[in-house]
């Protein structure tokens, strides 16, 4: 091929969109306080379409969220934000919740990320829910045609830099569609963080219990807290048939699979594997 012809094709090849980020899907965020302005520029540089969801998408702060966010990017209504969003990141105080997600319209097939808490300070001082079972089974039901993961939820700071202690935080992920979840774990993988399987969704509970742990040492007063990081471990399958004790769960065969799982140490490597 003559030079020129050359040149000419990588300069379509430059030019021509990225096909991979060309089918990522397009990521709504409900809600325009911390975490969305947090999440929103790296969900973006990921190579996902941003459209922010607010109550008043022409407020300054907003606009201002948006351009920082990169070309592209939308401010919409939360209800309208919905409607063009695949992945509904419902990034909005637990208080408003039910209202928000009444507003939001038709949710069918929507993929919705459950980042909220509903900690209150118990009568020793300690955090405790304030709901019987957990904020993404009450959404579930506010919703029933959406597909609702519970997102466990990392520091305003780590979103911003996923790296920044070192090592990535955990992202655990219930849900009851398998689909779902490896949506959600892609996407939190794509933004830098290590997300963890954590089974059905009425594992929420069990996931909001875990997050609660974070308030421990801020109560206390102490002048650490935490953050989560799961190191995974071939340990207990190496040495224990779990299944042939208790049995196996009902999605044991369609599980999901989720990005930067590592590979499994061989079981010599453990003492009595």
């Amino acid at each position: 091929m003559p030079r020129t012809g050359a040149l000419l094709v990588l300069c379509l090849v430059l030019l021509l969109p990225d096909p991979a980020s060309a089918q990522r899907p397009t990521v709504a965020i409900i809600g325009t306080g911390n975490m969305a302005s947090a999440m929103g520029p790296n969900v973006a540089e990921a190579g996902y379409p941003v459209v922010y969801g607010s109550r008043d998408p022409s407020r300054p702060a907003v606009s201002d969220l948006v351009k920082r966010t990169g070309p592209g990017t939308r401010a919409l209504s939360q209800e309208d934000a919905a409607r063009v969003g695949d992945i509904l990141v419902l990034a909005v105080p637990w208080e408003a919740m039910e209202q928000v997600i009444a507003n939001l319209g038709d949710l069918s097939g929507k993929v919705l990320l459950d980042f909220s808490g509903s900690d209150v300070p118990g009568a020793d001082g300690y955090m405790e829910s304030s709901v019987e079972t957990s904020t993404s089974e009450m959404i579930q039901e506010w919703a029933p045609e959406a597909r609702v993961v519970k997102t466990g939820v990392p520091s305003v700071y780590l979103m911003q830099d996923p790296d920044f202690l070192g090592t990535p935080p955990t992202v655990m992920l219930a849900a009851d569609d398998r689909g779902a979840k490896e949506v959600a774990g892609r996407l939190m993988y794509d933004i830098g963080l290590d997300p963890w399987d954590a089974g059905p969704l009425r594992n929420a509970r069990a996931v909001a219990a875990f997050g609660r742990l974070f308030w421990v040492p801020l109560l206390q007063g102490r002048d650490q807290g935490i953050e989560i990081r799961l190191m995974r471990s071939s340990y207990w399958p190496c040495t224990w048939d779990v299944q042939g004790t208790f049995g196996a769960p009902a999605d044991a065969d369609d599980l999901a699979e989720l990005p930067g799982q590592g590979e499994p140490l061989p079981c010599d490597t453990f003492p009595g594997g």
